[in-house]
């Protein structure tokens, strides 16, 4: 399909920079293939489902991914910054390193000499490969648990680019760009569907008898590269590694067994089952990488309705929640959601999609 037919104008002051407070106050827009657009906030989350359905949550926790550094070559150095985006060893992450034309393999960079650390403020790769579009592969002088005690000691929260644009990062950022479950370490962006939950919320969940599960797919910082190509048939997705348990799988078996709707909070959770299931939806045990690129004409199936932001542009998250709800559908809730003020991007409002199929 042409990307074109994704595109929308989005003004500038529309992107939140803050997320609601508190979480669940943010505004939700409800569209569902046989009802109005519905305007309402994700407290009222738990009267839009029924009792028995079932909430997937992506449970990975976002690290300080974003690095800055000073790479040698000889006597010469220069200043590079690296987004580290999936770890694939021990000692070794791939990264988007910029600006990627002053790095080739073999160069020693030398990340947080500017800031103290257990490790006296050192942490040093070495670019053992470089690939397209600005991604290299890093060999870290540290492994396993050591690398990951250096990566918190100077390493900084990689808040999407169109926030990290327009202000630093901050302490609250902190706790404001991790969800409440997050548990495994590994993602170096948050599953922001997520952002939106209290524990207040569960209870309110839980009170209305609606399950509550969990996967693992540690988001990368693919997930923010623009639609570079004319056509979705050209653009290649960067892999992401995920985990899906043996208690999670049955249980959502299960829920559709009794016929009850399987609700996918965040796209990474839905993009994580999408991969994990079988033709007929059954899912088991799962655990690997996924580069799985959704738009218009995929079949889904397992999820029945999808709680998510709002995406930008040209991207493939818009792409994807198109062939959730239907891109007609989607190009007038985007409309409805701009001309109504609703907050987009990461630490913005969101949506609630019902599937547009029967």
């Amino acid at each position: 399909m042409r990307v074109d037919l994704f595109d929308f104008d989005l003004p500038e002051d529309r992107i939140a920079l803050r997320p609601a407070s508190p979480r669940d106050q943010a505004r939700l827009l409800v569209v569902h293939a046989r009802h109005p657009l519905a305007d309402r906030v994700v407290s009222d989350l738990p009267s839009l489902i029924d009792p028995g359905d079932l909430l997937v949550f992506n449970d990975t926790r976002v690290i300080p991914a974003r690095l800055s550094g000073i790479r040698r070559r000889g006597d010469a150095s220069a200043a590079v910054d690296a987004t580290l985006h999936m770890r694939i060893a021990p000692d070794r992450w791939l990264a988007f390193v910029r600006p990627g034309k002053r790095v080739a393999e073999g160069d020693r960079i030398h990340f947080g000499h500017d800031r103290n650390s257990c490790f006296l403020g050192k942490l040093d790769a070495t670019v053992v490969e470089k690939r397209d579009g600005g991604e290299v592969l890093l060999a870290f002088d540290l492994a396993g648990p050591f690398l990951d005690e250096a990566l918190h000691a100077v390493g900084h929260i990689p808040l999407p680019p169109y926030i990290a644009s327009k202000r630093p990062e901050d302490e609250r950022d902190l706790a404001d760009y991790q969800t409440i479950y997050a548990r495994d370490e590994g993602a170096v962006a948050a599953p922001t569907a997520g952002l939106h939950f209290t524990p207040e919320l569960f209870a309110r969940l839980d009170a209305r008898g609606i399950e509550r599960h969990f996967v693992t797919l540690h988001v990368g910082a693919g997930t923010f590269l623009p639609v570079k190509a004319d056509d979705t048939a050209d653009h290649k997705m960067h892999a992401e590694t995920g985990h899906v348990s043996a208690a999670t799988a049955a249980a959502i078996n299960a829920a559709r067994a009794r016929g009850n709707r399987i609700v996918c909070v965040g796209t990474t959770s839905l993009r994580l089952l999408e991969s994990a299931a079988s033709d007929d939806g059954h899912l088991a045990q799962w655990s690997g990488a996924t580069d799985i690129f959704i738009t218009p004409g995929y079949r889904f199936r397992v999820a029945d309705a999808l709680m998510t932001n709002f995406h930008l542009p040209r991207s493939t998250l818009f792409m994807l929640v198109s062939a959730f709800s239907g891109l007609e559908r989607m190009q007038a809730a985007y409309s409805h959601a701009i001309e109504s003020g609703y907050r987009f991007y990461s630490y913005g409002d969101a949506s609630l999609l019902f599937a547009g199929r029967p």
